[in-house]
């Protein structure tokens, strides 16, 4: 049970003592130091709905609050507000427990199945910056459910099928005669330029490439083994760029859209045993009341063209049945771009009538924004082409590297090197995890390189600098009793126990930007303890008291980040 769970019970407690049960009283942090650490709102609405005074409602409801052992002191606010202080003692041993537990305290009661789709690159050209956002953002919240205990499956639902891989399988046996695969798909997109170019110039080549996606979709040896190439060797494109991204995702994750293929024919099938079929302009379609349009004509869900063929939304219902019907899953998160909104509404609804997946599972689309220059205008290059991901992530090492070279040109360049990855990754990561997922945001080398504010370099260096704390300390006692007696000291212990409540909050809405926030609140009062209470010039017990707090602090920093997908380093 988190601080803000425990505070929020015995307030419900105290409500029912007084004759109101169903009072729900919130919790939240205080606002402000002097006002405590935690405020227990509530009391207003009792009073008006109760046509009573407010302050001496409030006064009832804290002669019945059993905080006792928790709270050092509580007093009313203003017209009704309750504040508590937590004790020292207690938040000690709260810290201590949390740092005891191997989840810091933030395990889950019961562990669900958490499905992510994340990633799901187009596999016929190479990722660009608008893969980013999709993979980090899925890529930290698996991390999170995974490191509360839950049972997470990751996706990677790639684009491998359709009629553009007719073409593309097409070119490839054209251009095997001449060269291996791997020369012809070096560059993935001009291998799709070119082969889009001989579609559109050469009909009997688009003519071949039509019917190799009729060959493809029926199963043909030779077209189908072309086709698994020349997904290997793109596949294989993606694997590099999620290497040096350092995001967990394998060939293992990949349930690409063709894997959903066989299973096609019997969705419509099964739609239309539902009743749920339309026939119109020879197309079948789910017509949506749910989604009317201004002049109030229902929407029309496409699952199977008028000529036979399939479209995504026919493979993602298949996707939904299999996460529920194979996977077993409670909740799924399907991490993409914002604009994808109305069609996941749609997919969601169809697939419940349907009856496609369990009226408990938990179906959520976790939209994003764009990665905006500074123009205020998607991300380009300087020439207005799509910017390829692996060039802004060696962008991104390059300036590290020349920071690190300018702070520190004594280092080793193998040093400087690996302090750049780590560094230049981890501030294109965190500068867009720090935002609201659903914001635009605007791509500043200059902000996210930053060792000051609320970035990916401060946080690092917040760490260094406690590594170098120990390695002056020599002997350190793992087990001292922490002794909270300096303000600094006690808010600096309130930041680390309120880990559980911060990770529950990042699991629920779901969004990777609270945890950035909570690390920065963290490394600024770990800056503040400090600079206020001195660690390796204090003596005996409050030497050793500090030490663990220092300790405690790191393993949250890190495991903090870690669970953001960003390394730390023992030093900068």
């Amino acid at each position: 049970m988190t601080l803000l769970q425990l505070i929020a019970q015995r307030a419900s407690a105290a409500f029912a003592a007084i004759g109101v049960p169903d009072a729900n009283p919130a919790v939240q942090p205080a606002s402000k130091p002097e006002f405590g650490d935690y405020q227990i709102n509530g009391v207003m609405a009792v009073a008006k709905a109760q046509k009573a005074n407010p302050r001496e409602l409030a006064t009832r409801v804290l002669e019945h609050l059993d905080l006792r052992g928790i709270a050092s002191k509580l007093d009313i606010a203003g017209p009704g507000f309750i504040n508590v202080t937590l004790a020292d003692e207690f938040l000690a041993q709260r810290v201590i427990a949390g740092q005891q537990d191997l989840r810091l305290g933030a395990g889950v009661a019961h562990a669900a199945t958490v499905v992510v789709d994340l990633s799901s690159p187009n596999l016929a050209k190479e990722m660009h910056v608008g893969h980013l956002r999709s993979t980090i953002i899925g890529d930290a919240l698996a991390r999170v459910f995974e490191f509360m205990g839950n049972k997470v499956i990751r996706q990677n639902h790639v684009g491998d099928w359709g009629t553009q891989f007719g073409m593309l399988t097409a070119y490839l046996f054209e251009q095997e005669t001449s060269k291996p695969a791997e020369i012809a798909l070096h560059d993935l997109e001009t291998f799709y330029r070119e082969a889009k170019t001989r579609f559109d110039e050469d009909p009997a080549f688009a003519d071949t490439a039509r019917d190799y996606v009729v060959r493809l979709q029926a199963g043909d040896t030779r077209v189908l083994a072309l086709w698994e190439r020349f997904r290997e060797i793109s596949l294989a494109h993606c694997n590099a760029v999620y290497k040096q991204l350092g995001v967990k995702l394998t060939d293992d994750d990949v349930m690409g859209e063709s894997a959903y293929n066989d299973d096609l024919a019997q969705v419509v099938t099964d739609l239309r045993t539902k009743g749920l079929l339309t026939e119109s302009q020879g197309a079948q379609v789910v017509f949506l009341d749910e989604f009317r349009n201004k002049e109030g004509e229902p929407a029309a869900y496409i699952v199977q063209k008028n000529d036979g063929g399939y479209l995504y939304s026919t493979t993602d219902l298949a996707a939904a049945r299999y996460r529920d019907h194979v996977l077993h899953a409670d909740r799924v998160l399907y991490v993409v771009d914002a604009r994808q909104g109305l069609h996941f509404q749609q997919v969601f609804t169809v697939a419940r009538k349907a009856g496609f997946v369990r009226d408990d599972i938990v179906l959520e689309h976790v939209p994003f924004g764009t990665m905006m220059g500074k123009d205020n205008k998607p991300f380009k290059t300087r020439s207005g082409g799509t910017v390829k991901l692996v060039e802004l992530l060696e962008e991104a090492e390059s300036r590290a590297f020349d920071l690190v070279t300018s702070k520190n040109p004594d280092l080793a360049e193998a040093t400087r090197r690996q302090i750049a990855r780590t560094v230049g990754i981890g501030a294109v990561k965190y500068a867009d995890l720090a935002k609201h997922r659903t914001s635009d945001y605007v791509f500043d080398w200059e902000s996210m390189l930053s060792f000051e504010g609320n970035t990916a370099p401060y946080l690092q260096y917040a760490y260094t600098r406690i590594a170098s704390i120990f390695r002056q300390a020599g002997t350190v006692d793992a087990n001292a009793e922490l002794h909270l007696a300096e303000p600094a000291e006690h808010a600096l212990a309130l930041a680390l126990a309120q880990f559980p409540q911060l990770l529950q909050q990042v699991a629920a809405e779901p969004a990777p930007h609270f945890l950035c926030a909570y690390l920065y609140q963290l490394a600024t009062r770990f800056s503040r303890f400090y600079d206020a209470c001195p660690v390796l010039k204090s003596e005996g017990a409050t030497r050793a008291s500090r030490l663990r707090l220092c300790a405690a602090t790191a393993r949250t920093l890190s495991t903090g980040l870690g669970l953001l997908g960003i390394d730390v380093l023992e030093e900068m």
